[in-house]
This record gives C-alpha cells, sequence and structure tokens, in this order.
C-alpha cells in the first residue's frame, strides 16, 4: 500500500505525494481533491516508469492510504508567523528516512528521464518562442529553464551541497546543465546519510531534495508543454 502526504495551502492548492516514489503527485484545489486524484498520478506514474524500463520497481497495485498531513505557513525574517514572506512546505516524518543505495539509483533514472523530456520539449525551441512572454505568466519558457535549474542549485545549497551561487551560468541551457552535472555528482554519496538540516525556518534531507527536484522539473514540463 502506497502512503501519502498531503501538503495543503501549497501556493493556493493542495499536493498530495505518494511518498518513497519521487515524480509521483497529485494536485487539487483542496485536500479532498489532490487525494481523489492519487490513484489516476499512481496509474500514470506506473506508465512512466514502464515505457522507459522493461524491469520495473513499482508496485502494481493502487492501494494507498493518507499518512500525514502538513499545512503550510508564511514566515518573515524572524522566523514569526506572517502573511507575507517565507512559505515554509512540507516536511513529512518520511523524509528523515535516508536515501538507500536503490532509492538514489532510481532517482538517478527518474532526473535523467525528466531531463530529456525537458530537451525533447525545449531545445530546439526559437529564441523568439523562449522569449515571449504570456499574459498572467510570471516567466517566459526561457525563464522557466532558468527557474528549474536555479530551484535544483537551491535544494542542493540547503544542504551544503552546491557550488558558489555566482557560478550560475546566465544562459538557462548552461545553467541547468552545469547544476544537473552537480546533483548527479552529489547523489551517489548521500546513500546512508542520517543528514537533516535546518535552514531558514525549514527542515531539509537528502530524501527531501530528491522528492522535490524530480516533482519540480516534472511540474515545469507540464507548464512549459501547456504555454507552447
Amino acid at each position: 500500500m502506497f502512503r501519502v502526504g498531503l501538503e495543503n495551502n501549497t501556493e493556493g492548492r493542495s499536493q498530495a505525494w505518494i511518498l518513497g516514489y519521487p515524480g509521483c503527485f497529485a494536485y487539487g484545489q483542496d485536500g479532498s481533491q489532490a487525494l481523489h486524484a492519487v490513484s489516476q498520478a499512481i496509474t500514470d506514474y506506473r506508465h512512466w516508469i514502464d515505457i522507459h524500463i522493461a524491469d520495473s520497481w513499482f508496485p502494481q497495485d493502487n492501494e494507498f492510504a493518507l499518512d500525514e498531513t502538513w499545512e503550510c505557513y508564511t514566515i518573515n525574517d524572524d522566523y514569526e508567523l506572517s502573511n507575507e514572506g517565507y512559505e515554509v512546505n512540507a516536511w513529512f516524518r518520511h523524509d528523515w528516512k535516508p536515501l538507500s543505495e536503490e532509492d538514489i539509483q532510481h532517482g538517478l533514472l527518474l532526473l535523467g528521464w525528466n531531463r530529456d523530456e525537458l530537451m525533447k520539449t525545449a531545445a530546439d525551441l526559437s529564441p523568439e518562442v523562449l522569449e515571449h512572454t504570456y499574459p498572467k505568466e510570471r516567466w517566459s519558457i526561457a525563464g522557466i529553464l532558468g527557474h528549474i535549474g536555479n530551484a535544483e542549485w537551491w535544494y542542493m545549497n540547503r544542504l551544503g551541497l552546491a557550488f558558489p551561487r555566482a557560478e550560475l551560468p546566465v544562459q538557462p541551457f548552461e545553467r541547468l546543465d552545469k547544476v544537473r552535472r552537480r546533483l548527479i555528482e552529489v547523489l551517489p554519496g548521500l546513500a546512508g546519510k542520517r543528514k537533516v538540516v535546518g535552514v531558514d525556518g525549514e527542515f531539509w534531507s537528502p530524501r527531501k531534495l530528491l522528492r522535490r527536484a524530480v516533482w519540480h522539473e516534472c511540474d515545469h514540463i507540464a507548464h512549459i508543454r501547456k504555454l507552447l
């Protein structure tokens, strides 16, 4: 049976995380809707793995249970609750678990499949399409690509694993490449590490790093495709 972590009030919606399977998640306007979407998310994730590899590690059932619920909140520079400031995202008990070597092997596959899909979607776009702006959207596609690289760098930085921020390339594709190469370099060394740190009012661990890195690129691949 799958264990689900529910994160409420993240950017105005709810997100169900299928714990232990980075990149398997579902959204909803509230927690009930997000949980309702979990079965389809599991089916889609199973298909994602099956089209890439013959010997899937993913379970065949779709049964799940809600394991934990996190209510997001915002803090100011003094770490006090505030209406504006930094949104503290989900920290689940599952995030305490050290990554196994198998977790990391699977995670590297998922990250690779994601990056292949991102490149298929965006690598051949013209400069005009990359820089085109869209109503009510924060970024152009080039901006989204840069944001993916920034976020991956930031996740590693939470654990003291990133190179200096000043070394982030300006060009989006170069940034994506350099940051990803660093992530691939550091992940194997995190196997078995019981490392949990608190940074800026939020807990981070290797498992949370992998959970959010795979999800974030998945999410923005869909975002770019929607814009196109």
